[in-house]
């Protein structure tokens, strides 16, 4: 790819770039057969209408499943040459498979990459504006979601609650945005230089800065299948979105032990003074009360501190984020990126 192309919007114009969409896949064997007809249409008319080459792909991230999701993309690739699929050798979580999509992709030469869930709740038709905007010189183009009324009351709740924590604990995310975005090339590169093992691609977009804009599209239901992401797995992601990208609970922490220390002073005042004015009544409740408050405040602070220590361990081991075992154009030994 030349470098003129891409860091020129007028030159964009000129072109059709190589368009690679990358959908991860955790088993999504229901899924597939429902959702892949709506990505090859949308492909097929990006390319008809001369927006993207005709060599852009449709890659499918198989994130170690366990059960047919690597056989049903298989069959895709042998059945439509739009279809590439890889297989990591394991299970590794949902940003692992996008990255490792990510970096496929940017391995095979192209020139943008749009990246999107299996399950058809977002809207594929949104991709056409991804790439006018990515045509008017756009590096990175965020799908955000202005309307869930297809989800519960309880999902949307959770949902808005999770992007605010976030935002609050010092996270630069973009609101009601997933993973549905297009990011060029020239982000892809900058991104590669990234070397953290705990990936939380949501908050390292956004740091990596080039100019971005945003597309507005009506969430779905899902098509088939089930949710791979129940509130437990939802908190557990934002606190890795924290825990990775801010160190603001650390801060808050010590904010408040300066604020308890004060109280403590305050109460050691009075306590003295009562003591002076022979008001003391003896009593065990106020120091069981005070015992464990500051014994809980103690205990949270310290797992808090351990999440940090943990991602600390995880990261100076260097391990691979990605070992893909399988591709569909062609076989290789297990490789390790």
């Amino acid at each position: 790819m030349s470098a003129i192309w891409y860091n020129s919007a007028n030159s964009r114009k000129n072109m059709a770039p190589k368009l690679i969409i990358v959908i991860p896949c955790y088993n999504e064997e229901a899924t597939l057969p429902v959702s892949s007809p709506l990505f090859v249409d949308e492909l097929s008319s990006l390319i008809a209408s001369g927006k993207v080459s005709d060599e852009s792909r449709i890659l499918l991230v198989d994130d170690g499943s366990s059960d047919g999701t690597w056989q049903a993309i298989k069959d895709l690739a042998n059945g439509d040459s739009r279809f590439i699929g890889i297989r990591q050798s394991r299970n590794r979580g949902h940003q692992c498979a996008l990255w490792a999509g990510l970096m496929e992709a940017r391995e095979l030469g192209c020139d943008a990459t749009v990246t999107i869930d299996c399950d058809g709740q977002d809207d594929v038709h949104a991709m056409t504006e991804m790439v006018d905007e990515f045509a008017k010189g756009a590096d990175v183009v965020y799908g955000v979601r202005n309307d869930r009324s297809s989800d519960t009351f309880f999902k949307r709740f959770t949902a808005e609650s999770f992007y605010r924590i976030q935002a609050a604990m010092g996270v630069e995310v973009i609101s009601n945005h997933a993973d549905y975005r297009l990011l060029s090339a020239r982000v892809l590169d900058a991104l590669a230089e990234y070397g953290e093992t705990n990936l939380y691609l949501r908050g390292m977009i956004p740091l990596v800065g080039f100019k971005s804009s945003k597309v507005f599209y009506a969430r779905k239901e899902r098509l088939a299948g089930e949710s791979h992401y129940p509130l437990l797995k939802m908190l557990g992601f934002a606190m890795d979105g924290i825990t990775s990208l801010s160190i603001k609970p650390i801060r808050l922490i010590t904010l408040f032990g300066i604020f308890v220390s004060f109280l403590t002073f305050l109460m050691a005042v009075w306590s003295f003074v009562s003591w002076v004015r022979g008001a003391v009544v003896p009593g065990w409740t106020s120091e069981v009360l005070c015992v464990c408050f500051l014994g809980g405040i103690q205990l949270v602070s310290l797992g808090v501190i351990g999440e940090y220590v943990g991602k600390i361990y995880l990261e100076t081991k260097h391990r691979p984020r990605v070992v893909i075992s399988d591709r569909t154009w062609r076989q290789e030994k297990e490789e390790d990126r």
